[in-house]
Protein backbone atom coordinates (compact mmCIF):
# COMPACT_ATOMS: atom_id res chain seq x y z
CA UNK A 1 0.00 0.00 0.00
CA UNK A 2 2.64 2.41 1.13
CA UNK A 3 6.49 2.49 0.30
CA UNK A 4 9.32 3.74 2.78
CA UNK A 5 11.19 5.37 0.86
CA UNK A 6 15.16 5.54 2.47
CA UNK A 7 16.92 8.73 1.52
CA UNK A 8 19.77 10.19 3.29
CA UNK A 9 19.22 13.75 4.71
CA UNK A 10 20.70 16.26 2.87
CA UNK A 11 20.51 20.01 4.06
CA UNK A 12 19.68 21.66 1.25
CA UNK A 13 16.28 19.74 0.41
CA UNK A 14 13.03 18.38 1.61
CA UNK A 15 13.82 14.41 2.87
CA UNK A 16 10.75 12.05 0.81
CA UNK A 17 9.99 9.79 3.97
CA UNK A 18 6.81 7.61 2.68
CA UNK A 19 5.01 7.75 -0.52
CA UNK A 20 1.25 6.15 -0.37
CA UNK A 21 -0.14 4.80 -2.95
CA UNK A 22 -4.09 2.85 -3.26
CA UNK A 23 -6.33 5.23 -4.33
CA UNK A 24 -8.77 4.77 -7.86
CA UNK A 25 -8.56 8.01 -8.39
CA UNK A 26 -7.53 11.89 -7.54
CA UNK A 27 -6.87 12.81 -3.98
CA UNK A 28 -8.32 16.36 -3.23
CA UNK A 29 -7.44 16.27 0.49
CA UNK A 30 -4.52 14.56 2.79
CA UNK A 31 -4.08 15.58 6.35
CA UNK A 32 -1.36 15.03 8.79
CA UNK A 33 -3.32 13.52 12.17
CA UNK A 34 -1.19 15.38 15.41
CA UNK A 35 0.85 13.22 17.64
CA UNK A 36 0.13 10.07 15.09
CA UNK A 37 1.95 8.46 12.81
CA UNK A 38 -1.20 8.81 10.71
CA UNK A 39 -2.63 10.41 7.16
CA UNK A 40 -5.90 10.88 6.49
CA UNK A 41 -6.92 10.85 3.41
CA UNK A 42 -10.13 11.71 0.79
CA UNK A 43 -10.24 11.21 -2.97
CA UNK A 44 -12.29 11.15 -6.04
CA UNK A 45 -12.52 7.87 -5.46
CA UNK A 46 -15.71 8.02 -3.31
CA UNK A 47 -13.08 6.62 -0.36
CA UNK A 48 -11.94 8.14 2.96
CA UNK A 49 -9.16 6.24 3.98
CA UNK A 50 -7.04 6.68 7.61
CA UNK A 51 -3.70 5.51 7.19
CA UNK A 52 -1.67 4.36 10.05
CA UNK A 53 1.99 3.93 9.95
CA UNK A 54 3.16 0.39 10.87
CA UNK A 55 6.58 -1.67 12.44
CA UNK A 56 7.41 -2.55 9.04
CA UNK A 57 7.62 1.63 7.97
CA UNK A 58 5.02 1.36 5.93
CA UNK A 59 1.50 3.19 6.01
CA UNK A 60 -1.87 0.60 5.56
CA UNK A 61 -5.44 1.65 5.60
CA UNK A 62 -6.70 1.23 9.40
CA UNK A 63 -9.98 2.72 7.92
CA UNK A 64 -10.85 2.38 4.39
CA UNK A 65 -14.52 3.88 4.71
CA UNK A 66 -16.54 4.09 0.95
CA UNK A 67 -19.00 6.63 0.78
CA UNK A 68 -21.49 4.61 -0.60
CA UNK A 69 -24.86 6.39 0.15
CA UNK A 70 -25.91 9.85 1.26
CA UNK A 71 -29.14 11.55 2.40
CA UNK A 72 -30.41 14.84 4.07
CA UNK A 73 -33.02 12.41 5.79
CA UNK A 74 -30.43 10.68 7.87
CA UNK A 75 -29.56 13.76 10.50
CA UNK A 76 -27.37 11.85 12.94
CA UNK A 77 -26.88 7.98 13.69
CA UNK A 78 -30.31 6.07 15.48
CA UNK A 79 -32.29 9.54 14.75
CA UNK A 80 -34.92 9.23 12.39
CA UNK A 81 -37.23 11.90 10.46
CA UNK A 82 -40.87 10.46 9.38
CA UNK A 83 -41.93 9.14 6.29
CA UNK A 84 -39.26 6.59 6.10
CA UNK A 85 -40.34 2.97 4.54
CA UNK A 86 -37.37 1.14 4.30
CA UNK A 87 -33.72 0.12 5.97
CA UNK A 88 -30.51 -0.46 4.19
CA UNK A 89 -27.61 -1.34 6.58
CA UNK A 90 -24.43 -0.36 5.78
CA UNK A 91 -21.32 -1.61 7.91
CA UNK A 92 -22.86 -1.58 11.95
CA UNK A 93 -25.00 0.82 11.11
CA UNK A 94 -28.72 1.25 9.90
CA UNK A 95 -29.72 3.94 7.37
CA UNK A 96 -33.62 4.82 6.74
CA UNK A 97 -34.56 5.40 3.31
CA UNK A 98 -37.20 7.87 2.09
CA UNK A 99 -39.27 7.53 -1.47
CA UNK A 100 -40.00 11.38 -0.99
CA UNK A 101 -37.65 14.63 -1.79
CA UNK A 102 -35.28 13.47 1.03
CA UNK A 103 -34.48 9.88 -0.76
CA UNK A 104 -30.62 8.34 -0.22
CA UNK A 105 -28.77 9.19 -3.38
CA UNK A 106 -25.77 7.73 -4.77
CA UNK A 107 -23.34 9.83 -3.11
CA UNK A 108 -20.75 11.52 -4.83
CA UNK A 109 -16.83 12.26 -5.02
CA UNK A 110 -14.90 13.56 -2.30
CA UNK A 111 -13.92 17.38 -2.77
CA UNK A 112 -12.99 18.87 0.39
CA UNK A 113 -11.81 17.45 3.94
CA UNK A 114 -11.64 19.23 7.60
CA UNK A 115 -10.49 17.28 10.80
CA UNK A 116 -10.27 18.50 14.07
CA UNK A 117 -8.16 16.20 16.17
CA UNK A 118 -9.30 16.86 19.77
CA UNK A 119 -12.89 16.12 18.72
CA UNK A 120 -12.05 13.62 16.17
CA UNK A 121 -14.77 15.37 13.86
CA UNK A 122 -13.97 14.26 9.99
CA UNK A 123 -16.10 16.49 8.04
CA UNK A 124 -15.98 15.74 4.02
CA UNK A 125 -17.36 17.59 0.71
CA UNK A 126 -18.80 16.06 -1.53
CA UNK A 127 -18.86 17.00 -5.15
CA UNK A 128 -23.05 17.04 -5.35
CA UNK A 129 -22.65 19.98 -2.37
CA UNK A 130 -23.41 17.62 0.56
CA UNK A 131 -21.02 18.10 3.91
CA UNK A 132 -20.80 14.49 5.78
CA UNK A 133 -19.64 14.13 9.48
CA UNK A 134 -18.22 11.27 10.55
CA UNK A 135 -16.21 10.51 14.41
CA UNK A 136 -13.14 8.66 14.57
CA UNK A 137 -11.95 6.10 17.27
CA UNK A 138 -9.63 6.97 19.34
CA UNK A 139 -7.51 4.27 17.86
CA UNK A 140 -8.17 5.43 14.66
CA UNK A 141 -9.48 2.02 13.83
CA UNK A 142 -13.51 3.22 13.19
CA UNK A 143 -15.05 5.58 11.68
CA UNK A 144 -19.48 6.72 12.08
CA UNK A 145 -21.46 8.41 10.50
CA UNK A 146 -22.78 11.69 12.40
CA UNK A 147 -24.65 13.75 9.64
CA UNK A 148 -25.00 15.01 6.92
CA UNK A 149 -25.02 18.92 5.87
CA UNK A 150 -27.46 20.24 2.80
CA UNK A 151 -24.93 23.17 2.35
CA UNK A 152 -24.52 23.18 -1.36
CA UNK A 153 -25.94 22.28 -4.40
CA UNK A 154 -22.77 22.12 -6.30
CA UNK A 155 -18.81 20.95 -5.97
CA UNK A 156 -17.70 21.67 -1.83
CA UNK A 157 -14.14 23.20 -2.05
CA UNK A 158 -13.41 23.90 1.12
CA UNK A 159 -14.20 23.49 4.38
CA UNK A 160 -13.61 24.62 8.38
CA UNK A 161 -15.33 23.63 11.39
CA UNK A 162 -15.18 25.83 14.54
CA UNK A 163 -15.60 23.91 17.89
CA UNK A 164 -16.40 27.17 20.14
CA UNK A 165 -19.26 28.46 17.39
CA UNK A 166 -20.68 24.63 16.48
CA UNK A 167 -20.01 26.01 12.90
CA UNK A 168 -19.39 23.84 10.11
CA UNK A 169 -18.41 26.36 7.46
CA UNK A 170 -17.94 26.28 3.43
CA UNK A 171 -17.63 27.43 0.26
CA UNK A 172 -18.82 25.55 -2.91
CA UNK A 173 -18.97 26.40 -6.71
CA UNK A 174 -22.81 26.94 -5.97
CA UNK A 175 -20.88 30.48 -5.42
CA UNK A 176 -21.65 30.57 -2.34
CA UNK A 177 -20.49 30.18 1.51
CA UNK A 178 -22.46 28.23 3.78
CA UNK A 179 -22.00 28.01 7.62
CA UNK A 180 -24.27 25.62 9.71
CA UNK A 181 -25.06 24.47 13.10
CA UNK A 182 -23.50 21.18 13.99
CA UNK A 183 -26.12 20.54 16.77
CA UNK A 184 -29.10 20.85 14.83
CA UNK A 185 -27.63 20.44 11.10
CA UNK A 186 -29.50 24.00 10.48
CA UNK A 187 -28.79 26.29 8.03
CA UNK A 188 -27.47 29.65 9.81
CA UNK A 189 -26.41 31.64 6.39
CA UNK A 190 -25.27 31.74 2.96
CA UNK A 191 -23.37 34.79 1.04
CA UNK A 192 -23.38 34.46 -2.95
CA UNK A 193 -20.98 35.71 -4.58
CA UNK A 194 -20.32 36.38 -8.76
CA UNK A 195 -18.00 33.45 -9.57
CA UNK A 196 -17.15 29.83 -7.70
CA UNK A 197 -16.19 29.88 -4.54
CA UNK A 198 -13.11 28.28 -4.57
CA UNK A 199 -10.96 28.95 -1.00
CA UNK A 200 -11.67 29.45 2.38
CA UNK A 201 -9.64 30.84 5.74
CA UNK A 202 -11.23 31.60 8.84
CA UNK A 203 -9.98 33.85 12.34
CA UNK A 204 -11.62 32.28 14.94
CA UNK A 205 -11.40 34.95 17.70
CA UNK A 206 -12.90 37.97 15.18
CA UNK A 207 -15.29 35.10 13.30
CA UNK A 208 -13.95 36.91 9.88
CA UNK A 209 -14.50 34.53 7.03
CA UNK A 210 -11.65 35.56 4.15
CA UNK A 211 -13.40 33.95 0.87
CA UNK A 212 -11.04 33.30 -2.51
CA UNK A 213 -13.25 32.72 -5.78
CA UNK A 214 -12.85 32.57 -8.97
CA UNK A 215 -12.69 35.66 -10.52
CA UNK A 216 -9.70 36.53 -8.50
CA UNK A 217 -11.28 38.84 -5.92
CA UNK A 218 -10.90 38.03 -1.91
CA UNK A 219 -13.98 38.70 0.09
CA UNK A 220 -13.92 39.51 3.52
CA UNK A 221 -17.02 39.15 5.80
CA UNK A 222 -17.98 39.48 9.48
CA UNK A 223 -20.13 36.24 10.01
CA UNK A 224 -22.62 36.60 12.55
CA UNK A 225 -25.79 33.48 13.71
CA UNK A 226 -28.11 34.39 11.07
CA UNK A 227 -26.26 36.99 9.18
CA UNK A 228 -23.14 38.51 7.53
CA UNK A 229 -21.46 41.50 6.70
CA UNK A 230 -18.90 42.70 3.71
CA UNK A 231 -16.23 44.56 5.42
CA UNK A 232 -13.89 44.25 2.10
CA UNK A 233 -12.99 42.88 -1.01
CA UNK A 234 -8.97 42.15 -2.02
CA UNK A 235 -7.94 42.23 -5.86
CA UNK A 236 -4.27 41.96 -6.81
CA UNK A 237 -4.24 38.60 -9.09
CA UNK A 238 -4.79 37.98 -12.44
CA UNK A 239 -6.15 34.42 -12.49
CA UNK A 240 -8.33 32.74 -10.35
CA UNK A 241 -7.63 31.70 -6.52
CA UNK A 242 -6.55 29.09 -5.46
CA UNK A 243 -5.67 28.93 -2.05
CA UNK A 244 -5.73 30.94 1.51
CA UNK A 245 -3.74 30.85 4.89
CA UNK A 246 -4.67 33.59 7.33
CA UNK A 247 -2.14 33.86 10.52
CA UNK A 248 -4.04 35.55 13.31
CA UNK A 249 -0.52 36.48 15.35
CA UNK A 250 0.41 38.83 12.45
CA UNK A 251 -2.91 39.05 10.99
CA UNK A 252 -0.99 38.39 7.37
CA UNK A 253 -2.99 36.52 4.64
CA UNK A 254 -1.55 34.82 1.92
CA UNK A 255 -3.12 34.20 -1.58
CA UNK A 256 -2.19 31.94 -4.51
CA UNK A 257 -3.74 31.91 -8.00
CA UNK A 258 -3.52 30.42 -11.11
CA UNK A 259 -1.34 33.36 -12.01
CA UNK A 260 1.13 31.80 -10.42
CA UNK A 261 2.16 33.91 -7.85
CA UNK A 262 1.84 34.54 -4.12
CA UNK A 263 0.03 37.60 -2.58
CA UNK A 264 1.04 38.62 1.33
CA UNK A 265 -2.29 41.23 2.65
CA UNK A 266 -1.25 42.94 5.65
CA UNK A 267 -4.18 43.05 7.30
CA UNK A 268 -3.13 43.76 10.68
CA UNK A 269 -1.38 47.07 9.60
CA UNK A 270 -4.61 48.55 8.30
CA UNK A 271 -2.70 50.29 5.40
CA UNK A 272 -2.92 48.50 2.42
CA UNK A 273 0.37 46.67 1.82
CA UNK A 274 1.23 44.24 -0.45
CA UNK A 275 3.84 41.84 -1.30
CA UNK A 276 4.01 40.16 -4.38
CA UNK A 277 5.85 36.46 -4.58
CA UNK A 278 6.69 35.32 -7.93
CA UNK A 279 8.50 32.23 -8.39
CA UNK A 280 6.37 29.18 -9.28
CA UNK A 281 5.90 28.08 -12.86
CA UNK A 282 2.49 26.66 -12.65
CA UNK A 283 -1.09 27.26 -10.30
CA UNK A 284 -0.46 27.78 -6.92
CA UNK A 285 -2.18 25.27 -4.94
CA UNK A 286 -1.42 25.59 -1.25
CA UNK A 287 0.05 27.96 1.25
CA UNK A 288 1.44 27.54 4.38
CA UNK A 289 2.89 30.15 6.64
CA UNK A 290 5.11 29.44 10.03
CA UNK A 291 5.03 32.51 12.32
CA UNK A 292 7.87 31.15 14.35
CA UNK A 293 10.16 30.77 11.99
CA UNK A 294 8.79 33.07 9.17
CA UNK A 295 8.77 31.40 6.48
CA UNK A 296 5.88 30.93 4.31
CA UNK A 297 5.75 27.02 2.16
CA UNK A 298 3.91 26.95 -1.20
CA UNK A 299 3.33 24.58 -3.56
CA UNK A 300 2.08 24.46 -7.37
CA UNK A 301 0.51 21.73 -9.85
CA UNK A 302 4.01 20.94 -11.37
CA UNK A 303 4.97 20.05 -8.47
CA UNK A 304 7.11 23.00 -7.61
CA UNK A 305 7.66 23.23 -3.78
CA UNK A 306 8.84 26.56 -2.65
CA UNK A 307 10.02 28.33 1.12
CA UNK A 308 9.64 31.68 1.45
CA UNK A 309 11.78 34.06 3.70
CA UNK A 310 9.23 36.46 5.21
CA UNK A 311 12.02 37.71 7.94
CA UNK A 312 13.65 40.67 5.83
CA UNK A 313 12.55 43.77 4.65
CA UNK A 314 10.66 43.00 1.25
CA UNK A 315 9.83 46.03 -1.09
CA UNK A 316 6.38 46.33 -2.51
CA UNK A 317 6.04 45.55 -6.33
CA UNK A 318 4.87 49.07 -8.08
CA UNK A 319 1.25 49.64 -9.53
CA UNK A 320 1.44 49.37 -13.23
CA UNK A 321 1.30 52.82 -15.01
CA UNK A 322 -0.97 53.72 -18.14
CA UNK A 323 0.29 56.01 -20.91
CA UNK A 324 0.00 56.39 -24.46
CA UNK A 325 3.65 56.19 -25.40
CA UNK A 326 7.11 55.22 -23.86
CA UNK A 327 7.80 56.48 -20.30
CA UNK A 328 10.98 56.44 -21.31
CA UNK A 329 11.97 57.49 -25.23
CA UNK A 330 8.04 59.04 -25.81
CA UNK A 331 8.00 57.20 -29.14
CA UNK A 332 3.62 56.76 -29.16
CA UNK A 333 2.01 53.11 -28.99
CA UNK A 334 0.24 51.47 -31.35
CA UNK A 335 -3.03 52.79 -30.38
CA UNK A 336 -2.06 56.70 -29.73
CA UNK A 337 -3.03 57.19 -33.53
CA UNK A 338 -2.94 60.93 -33.11
CA UNK A 339 0.63 61.03 -32.15
CA UNK A 340 1.73 58.37 -34.71
CA UNK A 341 0.01 60.45 -37.86
CA UNK A 342 1.96 63.70 -36.07
CA UNK A 343 5.33 61.76 -35.82
CA UNK A 344 5.19 59.91 -39.03
CA UNK A 345 5.77 57.23 -37.10
CA UNK A 346 4.98 53.48 -36.27
CA UNK A 347 3.55 52.62 -33.12
CA UNK A 348 5.29 50.44 -30.48
CA UNK A 349 4.45 47.86 -27.98
CA UNK A 350 3.70 48.80 -24.27
CA UNK A 351 5.20 46.73 -21.83
CA UNK A 352 6.21 47.39 -18.18
CA UNK A 353 9.11 47.78 -15.97
CA UNK A 354 8.82 45.40 -13.21
CA UNK A 355 10.57 47.54 -10.63
CA UNK A 356 9.17 51.33 -11.27
CA UNK A 357 6.40 50.34 -13.01
CA UNK A 358 6.28 52.61 -16.01
CA UNK A 359 5.16 51.65 -19.10
CA UNK A 360 8.27 51.77 -21.73
CA UNK A 361 8.85 49.82 -25.16
CA UNK A 362 10.59 47.21 -26.29
CA UNK A 363 13.66 49.14 -26.79
CA UNK A 364 14.01 51.06 -23.52
CA UNK A 365 13.52 47.53 -20.90
CA UNK A 366 15.61 45.31 -23.17
CA UNK A 367 17.30 44.00 -19.99
CA UNK A 368 15.97 41.31 -17.81
CA UNK A 369 17.15 40.80 -13.99
CA UNK A 370 15.73 38.84 -10.77
CA UNK A 371 14.85 41.13 -7.79
CA UNK A 372 14.46 38.90 -5.11
CA UNK A 373 13.43 41.85 -2.69
CA UNK A 374 10.68 42.95 -4.56
CA UNK A 375 9.33 39.12 -4.70
CA UNK A 376 10.67 38.32 -8.62
CA UNK A 377 12.51 34.96 -8.01
CA UNK A 378 13.40 34.44 -11.64
CA UNK A 379 14.31 36.81 -14.78
CA UNK A 380 11.87 39.62 -15.39
CA UNK A 381 11.74 42.51 -17.46
CA UNK A 382 13.39 45.81 -16.34
CA UNK A 383 14.01 48.85 -18.11
CA UNK A 384 17.18 50.19 -18.77
CA UNK A 385 17.59 52.83 -16.66
CA UNK A 386 16.31 50.41 -13.17
CA UNK A 387 18.72 47.50 -14.64
CA UNK A 388 21.43 49.89 -14.08
CA UNK A 389 20.59 51.28 -10.83
CA UNK A 390 20.44 47.38 -9.48
CA UNK A 391 22.81 45.46 -11.15
CA UNK A 392 26.00 46.22 -8.49
CA UNK A 393 22.91 45.36 -5.64
CA UNK A 394 22.57 42.26 -3.59
CA UNK A 395 19.87 39.97 -6.07
CA UNK A 396 20.80 36.90 -3.42
CA UNK A 397 17.61 34.63 -3.66
CA UNK A 398 15.13 34.91 -0.74
CA UNK A 399 13.71 31.34 -1.38
CA UNK A 400 14.43 27.89 -2.19
CA UNK A 401 12.63 26.02 -4.50
CA UNK A 402 12.04 22.03 -4.79
CA UNK A 403 10.99 19.53 -6.73
CA UNK A 404 8.26 17.48 -5.65
CA UNK A 405 8.07 15.07 -8.54
CA UNK A 406 4.18 14.82 -8.69
CA UNK A 407 1.20 16.40 -9.15
CA UNK A 408 0.20 18.71 -6.16
CA UNK A 409 -3.55 19.92 -5.76
CA UNK A 410 -3.10 19.95 -1.60
CA UNK A 411 -0.77 20.28 0.92
CA UNK A 412 -0.44 20.48 4.86
CA UNK A 413 1.87 20.87 7.08
CA UNK A 414 2.28 19.59 11.25
CA UNK A 415 4.70 22.48 11.63
CA UNK A 416 5.47 21.10 15.05
CA UNK A 417 7.28 17.92 14.09
CA UNK A 418 8.19 19.60 10.77
CA UNK A 419 6.01 17.31 8.24
CA UNK A 420 4.18 18.24 5.33
CA UNK A 421 1.80 15.88 3.10
CA UNK A 422 1.15 16.38 -0.28
CA UNK A 423 -1.82 14.55 -2.48
CA UNK A 424 -2.71 15.29 -6.44
CA UNK A 425 -3.81 13.95 -8.77
CA UNK A 426 -1.53 11.52 -10.04
CA UNK A 427 -3.15 9.22 -6.66
CA UNK A 428 -0.34 9.58 -4.82
CA UNK A 429 0.53 10.68 -1.20
CA UNK A 430 3.77 11.77 -0.38
CA UNK A 431 4.90 12.20 3.56
CA UNK A 432 7.78 14.85 3.91
CA UNK A 433 10.42 15.55 6.19
CA UNK A 434 10.40 19.36 5.68
CA UNK A 435 13.18 20.21 8.47
CA UNK A 436 16.46 20.63 6.12
CA UNK A 437 14.64 23.45 4.60
CA UNK A 438 12.23 25.55 6.97
CA UNK A 439 14.59 25.48 9.96
CA UNK A 440 11.90 23.99 12.32
CA UNK A 441 14.90 22.24 14.47
CA UNK A 442 15.26 26.31 15.64
CA UNK A 443 12.11 26.89 16.31
CA UNK A 444 10.74 23.68 17.89
CA UNK A 445 13.25 21.50 19.52
CA UNK A 446 12.83 18.95 16.79
CA UNK A 447 15.82 17.67 14.94
CA UNK A 448 15.90 16.77 11.10
CA UNK A 449 15.39 12.83 10.86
Amino acid sequence: MAAEIHSRPQSSRPVLLSKIEGHQDAVTAALLIPKEDGVITASEDRTIRVWLKRDSGQYWPSIYHTMAYSSHCVTCEGEEESGQDGLLSLGNRLLILSTGPHALQPTAPCSAMAYHHDSRRIFVGQDNGAVMEFHVSEDFNKMNFIKTYPAHQNRVSAIIFSLAAEWVISTGHDKCVSWMCTRSGNMLGRHFFTSWASCLQYDFDTQYAFVGDYSGQITLLKLEQNSCSVITTLKGHEGSIACLWWDPIQRLLFSGASDNSIIMWDIGGRKGRTLLLQGHHDRVQSLCYLQLTRQLVSCSSDGGIAVWNMDVSREEAPQWLESDSCQKCEQPFFWNIKQMWDTKTLGLRQHHCRKCGQAVCGKCSSKRSSYPVMGFEFQVRVCDSCYDSIKDEDRTSLATFHEGKHNISHMSMDVARGLMVTCGTDRIVKIWDMTPVVGCSLATGFAPR
